[in-house]
């Protein structure tokens, strides 16, 4: 990094005469190009700034300089070019190690630009374009040296586009300030060159011992370790109890081995054992997708006011993820506000964010490219999901596999994506380690202060290709050309030091003998079978039994009691009138003779939940009301606008309950409460679509986490995911939650699929979800949530359901049934289509059904095979079985049930299909069509064959 050291004269006191003008010429060259100067005079103007002119050269400022027009005029120019150098010296920064950046903004920091001299900059003082000017700087002209080495170096800022006043200050005091961040010492220099060797030589040791097999190699961006652990050091400092990592799989083994403490040995073994040497470890693959964590132990230091020597102890977690690279962010951020909160008391949770921290590694053609990255930083500040800031940190090779930046974004910078959230931008040269360790401590510090996100651009190279098997001069020649000669950065630093008398040759060699020595007797213990006994990965060791269902009905009085307290508000607070007779309606509702619906179903469950002592957290677009405006779970006084929920004031609640509407976006969203129930799991957790397709935009969150990670990662969840499902003439977008896909997704118990259809099944199957929270049978759950049946009367319940009896996964339909010896026909459906049948059977009562039965298959997987078959054993006149659905055939359940129900079909019983035809759209976009097509299904059902003439759909 450039160092920032005063302004020094007598550095240039044997400097006078022709000499002078000679090292003046030096310098022009220098402000024009650094590396067109040898090495020495490099590092004296960096230092020591510009050499003095001659005597006869010095202007004096005229004694009333303020009348002078034309000084007032190059004092504003000068001030002009101090302001440009702050908002474009980035763009002429040193940041690149390959040196193939172009500077397309220099001409806008040279002084000849703004028609100016040296000498006029020399009878410039300082104090008029630069307020606060730092020591020693005298001149106009020592300050554009001084602001120039502060923003063109090999650590360059943007903070251009930070509006918030106080927080602009700051960051351009840091970036000029030549006491903070703290430079390093001469011991944390040893140190740094120590790790920087540690990291390489681990890199080189796989390569030459486990030759051809894939890696995705840190090299080229080796500084990303050393910044972690200053990060690491700094959190500790601060109080952090858990630092939250997530990162896809450039340099993860690195970071495995020598943040988290997976010992060499293990890793090696993962190689040695490997069935496939040519593919592990490979993207998808336990290497480099597992995550892992360990405590680390740092001491705090005297500027903590502690005992000597005292440490504080710190968990890292590095998050499991698959090879979606950006899709861990929001599920690590979910880690981190769920380590912050406290869960235990009513009301919302308390939130403390000292106690976690964030810690995210990009990829520079993923973070542009992955619209899961815009997600996560947008839900960065807002209420439900902000967690006092993440430090970012794009590992920037500036290549995608085979893929120029020109070609993977349209952005100057790869971090220009975090511009657009005010977050702060440090781009810096990964071949200078000591200005990255520079950009953590900034990031550090201001995520401290001000509690926000910081973006660190770590500009490095990729050493071989995108793995170790391939061959990266075929589509980038030029730049390997450059590669190939280009030194690593230990090297690279360690001549530095030895340079400035930091380090002997002969300690280098000794640091580098020491790191060889370790990990051969790591391999050799690793070839003997004794490997250690290492830290657990995040993830435990799961049972794939069936999950324990645990009592779930509550005494009828209690729930009397709850509801009364539900309808309760504070003293002085108005309730929206309308709203107010609507929620008085639920009064009643567990009397004798009276029902239950789905909302009050739903928050009753909540209640008891709370309390039993789980605590709750539900988020969704609109879920604080309600998508159908039916939940209410966060009243707004209709005259101050203040916000009340009635489930915070619950007496005997023994836990936080928090419900957020989130912000228009899914993948982050659901990706975020994923992470946050993993590492909490003693808390029920739930995620609602606003409608069932709006999961379409989280399929990688479901597909590679949520069904998946149980298999993959042994990792725990039972997140409960509402969608909104029900063919009602909305057309397409708005019918299906694609139950199909969450069918095929299921296989090993991975999960529970459910399509409910009243508000006592919908209450037990809340709490039996909770129950099994912390519990090592936990799973996630899947729900087709209704939207008409809300508040349909047929899908209510009486209180005494709520009371008694346990959730169902095959409900027989009420109306018939009497006579199960005559049954010929059995009708088996889920979900809403079993109310239209309902529906139907009431207005043809009178009618003789004896010859029909319907059941409700309310848990579709698993599959209730005994419960059907118990049922099934009753009907002794059975001809065939039809499955009913209001899907088309190559959606919802039927491909599903199909083989299942022919398995457990009793002889001569045919299976048979009643629905809509095979379509490519869930669902017609005519309202009219669906409701002829929706009664035709229902009557063919029911074997109601009277004609039902069909709508011309209108143009």
């Amino acid at each position: 990094m450039a160092v920032k050291e005063p302004y020094n004269e007598s550095v240039w006191s044997k400097y006078y005469g022709p000499n002078l003008g000679y090292i003046q010429e030096k310098y022009e060259q220098f402000v024009k190009d650094p590396t067109s100067v040898e090495h020495h005079y490099r590092d004296l103007f960096t230092v020591s700034g510009p050499p003095p002119l001659a005597p006869d050269a010095v202007k004096t400022p005229p004694p009333a300089i303020s009348g002078d027009t034309e000084w007032l005029k190059k004092a504003v120019k000068a001030s002009k070019l101090m302001a440009n150098i702050r908002i474009y010296g980035h763009m002429a920064a040193d940041i690149d190690p390959l040196e193939r950046s172009t500077n397309p903004m220099a001409k806008w920091l040279e002084i000849e630009t703004y028609e100016l001299t040296r000498e006029d900059l020399n009878a410039l003082p300082a104090s008029l374009i630069w307020e606060n000017a730092p020591e020693g700087v005298h001149t106009a002209m020592d300050a554009v040296h001084r602001m120039r080495q502060a923003y063109t170096q090999t650590i360059a800022y943007e903070f251009g586009h930070v509006h918030d006043e106080r927080e602009l200050r700051w960051l351009n005091s840091q970036a000029e300030s030549t006491t903070s961040p703290a430079p390093l010492n001469n011991a944390e220099r040893k140190e740094l060159l120590k790790r920087l060797i540690q990291v390489e030589q681990f890199e080189t040791f796989l390569h030459k011992t486990f030759v051809g097999q894939k890696r995705f190699s840190l090299e080229g961006n080796d500084a990303l370790v050393p910044m972690l652990d200053e990060i690491v050091r700094a959190a500790a400092h601060d109080g952090a109890e858990h630092i939250l990592m997530g990162m896809a799989h450039r340099g993860r083994l690195n970071v495995l081995a020598h943040i988290l403490g997976k010992p060499y040995d293990i890793i090696f073994s993962e190689f040695h054992h490997s069935p496939n040497k040519e593919l592990f470890p490979s993207e998808g693959s336990m290497g480099v997708t597992y995550g892992w964590s360990g405590d680390v132990k740092y001491h705090l230091g005297a500027d903590r006011a502690v005992r000597e020597g005292e440490t504080v102890r710190t968990r890292i977690t590095l998050a499991n993820n698959p090879s979606h690279l950006e899709f861990v962010n929001p599920v690590v951020e979910g880690f981190t506000r769920a380590a912050q909160e406290e869960r235990g008391t009513p009301g919302l949770p308390k939130l403390n964010t000292n106690k976690a921290m964030a810690v995210l590694m990009h990829g520079d053609a993923a973070f542009p490219g992955e619209g899961i990255v815009a997600e996560t930083l947008n839900i960065g500040k807002l209420t439900g999901y902000q967690n006092g800031g993440t430090v970012h940190i794009i590992v920037n090779n500036r290549i995608g596999f085979t893929t120029e930046s020109e070609d993977s974004r349209s952005t100057h910078y790869a971090s220009d994506l975090a511009k657009g959230y005010e977050i702060p931008v440090v781009h810096v040269n990964a071949d200078d380690p000591e200005a990255c360790i520079a950009a953590v401590r900034m990031a550090s510090a201001y995520r401290h202060l001000f509690k926000k996100d910081f973006l660190i651009d770590l500009i490095g190279y990729r050493r071989h290709g995108h793995n170790e098997m391939d061959d990266p001069e075929t589509t980038q020649p030029v730049v390997y050309g450059k590669v190939r000669n280009h030194p690593t950065v230990y090297r690279v630093y360690a001549e530095r030091l030895q340079r400035e008398k930091v380090v002997t040759a002969d300690e280098v060699k000794n640091m580098i003998a020491e790191a060889e020595n370790v990990l051969q007797q790591a391999f050799e213990q690793m070839k003997e079978g004794k490997q250690k006994n290492a830290e657990s990965k995040t993830s435990v060791v799961l049972d794939t039994g069936t999950p324990v269902h645990r009592p779930t009905a509550v005494p009828l009085a209690s729930l009397q009691e709850i509801n009364r307290e539900l309808l309760s508000v504070p003293a002085g607070f108005t309730v929206y009138p309308k709203l107010e007779r609507i929620l008085q309606r639920r009064k009643d509702a567990l009397n004798d003779g009276e029902r239950v619906d789905w909302a009050l179903a739903e928050t009753l469950a909540f209640a008891t939940i709370l309390k039993d002592g789980t605590p709750i957290r539900l988020s969704g677009q609109d879920s604080q009301r309600g998508t159908f405006a039916h939940r209410h779970l966060v009243l707004h006084d209709s005259e101050s606008g203040e916000l009340f929920s009635p489930l915070h004031q619950l007496k005997d609640s023994r836990a936080s309950f928090g419900v957020y509407n989130s912000p228009l976006s899914e993948a982050s969203v659901l990706g975020y409460e994923y992470g946050y129930n993993v590492f909490a799991p003693e808390t029920f957790v739930l995620w609602e679509a606003q409608y069932g397709d709006f999961a379409n935009a989280a399929q990688v969150i479901i597909d590679q986490f949520i069904s998946a990670g149980r298999a993959k990662w042994t990792q725990r969840s039972n997140l409960a995911i509402l969608l909104p499902h029900g063919y009602e003439g909305q057309g397409p977008e708005h019918s299906s939650g694609r139950l199909e896909r969450y069918l095929q997704l299921s296989a090993e118990e991975n999960w529970t699929v459910a399509n409910l259809t009243c508000a006592a099944q919908y209450f037990h199957l809340l709490r039996r979800q909770a129950a099994l929270c912390g519990q090592p049978d936990a799973r996630p759950l899947v729900i087709m949530a209704p939207k008409s049946l809300i508040r349909n009367p047929r899908s209510t319940s009486a209180g005494a359901d709520l009371a008694s009896g346990s959730f169902q996964p095959v409900l027989p339909e009420p109306l018939l049934g009497s006579k199960p010896e005559e049954v010929k026909r059995l009708v088996v459906c889920s979900g809403k289509v079993a109310i239209d049948l309902q529906t139907e059977l009431e207005a043809a009562r009178g009618q003789d059904f004896s010859w029909l039965h319907i059941l409700r298959l309310e848990q579709l997987y698993p599959f209730p095979e005994r419960e059907l078959g118990a049922h099934l054993s009753s009907f002794r006149s059975l001809q065939e079985i039809i499955w009913v659905q209001e899907e088309p055939k190559n959606m919802g359940g039927w491909s599903y049930a199909e083989p299942r129900l022919r398995a457990i079909a009793p002889q001569n019983v045919t299976v048979q299909y009643i629905g809509r035809p095979e379509r490519s759209s869930p669902a017609s976009g005519y309202a009219d069509v669906h409701s002829f097509e929706q009664r035709r299904i229902v009557r063919e059902a029911l074997k109601l064959n009277a004609q039902v003439q069909a709508p011309v759909p209108s143009s």
